[in-house]
């Protein structure tokens, strides 16, 4: 049985890459291929097009970052989870110092209620205004991860979004899609491959440190996603699925779970909370680019399942020899299924 101290690793932490390169697609991408003799491959993220083949889906998360951080009465606050349009909860470092029931005020005059807590979600807070993401456009902050150790700037305004974000909803980017330019989502279409969009609204889990040693006993947090009908019937057609990022892996496997037999997904819209550690069975992804990510994190589990975790021990000790650049504006890796041959 595996528990979470067999997923750690050191990682020092000048690697942490706390802002993004000059260009979007200057990023160096690792190439893992699992096999008989794990094969590692320098790349950069623009010879991702020589990996694809016509027939190939490739699934992007296009959920959109809100600007989720902001002060009120002097508490940093960072919502993750809308209950309604009215009401959402939100992480405060201040957590113990507010009370249920206590007003707070925000930088533009609107007020803001709690109206109840959580150890694990943090604060319910209702807003005292008549559009939320109103609000936060004026005052609040892009949701940079704590491990940047910094404030956002005005430049993360459009670097911590992917070029193709629409709907609102998420509190962290869908980082694997930050290393895409609109020339590169082109040229994927020209090698003869499609592209659906699907939806994940990323919130709070994808943060959250798994606390406990026993992988059973933790609980992750829901989300909600989505995949239309028809982007059920491009997906299901595709002779091999290739997820860009963890979120868009997370909602195909989540549509696999309700999927006939002979077909890889069917629809959804729903939240998830599916937790992905090895001995997990795919059903609809062949192929996975991601960024490199946190030891013990339920994303690194996620990695060690799809391509083996000897494997990716091996493959994140080469990434710290090379010195890539680790989590959001860092580099990637592409990884193929271990179970399969591409």
């Amino acid at each position: 049985m595996l528990h979470t101290s067999d997923f750690d690793f050191e990682l020092p932490p000048e690697l942490i890459a706390s802002h993004p390169l000059a260009r979007r697609d200057a990023s160096r991408m690792l190439v893992v291929e699992p096999g008989g003799e794990l094969v590692l491959s320098d790349k950069h993220i623009r010879d991702f097009l020589d990996y694809l083949r016509p027939g190939d889906v490739v699934v992007f998360n296009n959920s959109r970052v809100i600007p989720a951080r902001f002060d009120a009465d002097g508490h940093e606050i960072t919502l993750h989870t809308a209950v309604d349009d009215k009401n959402w909860w939100g992480l405060c470092k201040k957590f113990n110092k507010i009370n249920v029931g206590d007003t707070l005020n925000l930088a533009d005059g609107t007020t803001i209620t709690v109206m109840d807590k959580d150890d694990e979600s943090g604060l319910l807070l209702r807003f005292d205004c008549d559009n939320v993401f109103d609000v936060l456009n004026r005052i609040g902050k892009m949701p940079l991860p704590p491990y940047m150790k910094r404030d956002a700037e005005i430049a993360d305004q459009t670097r911590y979004q992917t070029v193709y974000a629409d709907p609102l909803g998420s509190m962290a980017a869908p980082t694997a899609g930050l290393h895409f330019t609109d020339e590169l989502m082109a040229e994927i279409e020209a090698r003869g491959a499609k592209i659906v969009k699907v939806t994940l609204h990323v919130g709070a889990g994808t943060w959250m440190p798994v606390k406990t040693e026993n992988l059973s006993e933790h609980k992750m947090h829901s989300e909600w996603c989505q995949i239309t009908p028809q982007q059920a019937d491009i997906i299901n057609a595709a002779t091999r699925v290739i997820a860009v990022g963890t979120t868009s892996m997370r909602t195909l496997e989540s549509a696999a779970q309700n999927a006939v037999p002979g077909e890889r997904v069917a629809p959804i819209c729903q939240t998830t909370n599916i937790f992905i550690t090895p001995g997990y069975k795919f059903r609809a992804v062949d192929v996975l680019l991601t960024n490199f990510h946190l030891p013990k994190s339920t994303l690194f589990m996620l990695v060690s399942a799809f391509s083996g975790l000897p494997e990716m021990k091996t493959a994140y000790a080469h990434a710290i020899a090379e010195k890539y650049r680790f989590f959001s504006y860092g580099d990637c890796c592409l990884l193929f299924r271990k179970d399969s041959e591409w």
